[in-house]
């Protein structure tokens, strides 16, 4: 009766390198052949027990298994592991590529080429990425105005990058692809919205003509609450002849691409 081989714990629950394990003697080629390992990407594996196919973290630990020198994981991908709500389910690993770098292109793969100076890096739990200023930088200089206003202001929620400091290291950088979409994305901008639902309204709300707001306006009316966006110039007297309380009468809201 065979015996199963002896795996370490590791190798059940993060993807890893097919012939490092292969060449230390733990697996071998015809074992990572069968139903217990699933191929991730060339020569990178994970456990059936640790895959999960929409997992942005067990990917991108794949992906920096691969990660040529120099490159790092940068866009969305960086701004989801710095704690930003900016991806949709099943969103490739965004990969900044330096221009002599190469990979394989790859379905679960999004490359974007660009010049990265050694202070645009850091590491996020041992993963190479942009670092916050690079990457807000980044993501508000692609797609559309909303889609880059709330990536931005995502990250502006989680307080890893401030809005002042952004503005400073995008004005250092005028000629840069996407810079008049990222300086109108700037002119908007607010720390304080909340959501990206949040910040979705306001766009619409400022096309409609109905700017500009408020953010976190503090209401009162008897008590004290704090409200969403408010229009805080449109003010109504309280009913109270004595103690003229004004209340604001506003909205409460609770490929590869080359930068």
């Amino acid at each position: 009766m065979s015996v199963p081989a002896r795996v370490p714990r590791r190798l059940a629950i993060l993807p890893f390198r097919g012939s490092d394990v292969v060449s230390e003697g733990l697996l071998t080629w015809t074992m990572l052949r069968g139903q217990t390992w699933t191929r991730l990407l060339p020569d990178v594996y994970v456990h059936r027990d640790g895959y999960r196919a929409d997992d942005h973290r067990m990917w991108c630990e794949a992906v920096a298994l691969r990660l040529p020198p120099g490159a790092v994981l940068a866009g969305r991908s960086a701004a989801w592991l710095f704690g930003a709500d900016v991806l949709t389910r099943d969103a490739p690993v965004t990969v900044l590529l330096p221009t002599a770098a190469r990979l394989r292109p790859h379905p679960r793969l999004r490359l974007v080429r660009s010049p990265l100076p050694e202070r645009d890096r850091t590491l996020v739990g041992g993963l190479p990425v942009t670092t916050p200023l690079r990457t807000a930088f980044d993501l508000g200089r692609q797609g559309s105005l909303a889609e880059a206003l709330v990536a931005v202001e995502a990250l502006l929620r989680r307080r890893v990058v401030k809005l002042p400091a952004l503005r400073a290291y995008a004005a250092a950088r005028p000629g840069r692809p996407g810079a008049p979409l990222l300086r109108e994305v700037l002119a908007l901008a607010e720390p304080l919205s909340e959501s990206p639902m949040e910040t979705r309204l306001r766009l619409l709300l400022l096309d409609a003509g109905l700017g500009p707001l408020t953010a976190q306006h503090e209401v009162r009316a008897g008590g004290r609450f704090v409200a969403g966006w408010t229009w805080p110039g449109r003010r109504s007297a309280s009913r109270s002849s004595t103690t003229a309380t004004t209340t604001a009468n506003g909205l409460t809201s609770g490929g590869a691409w080359r930068a």
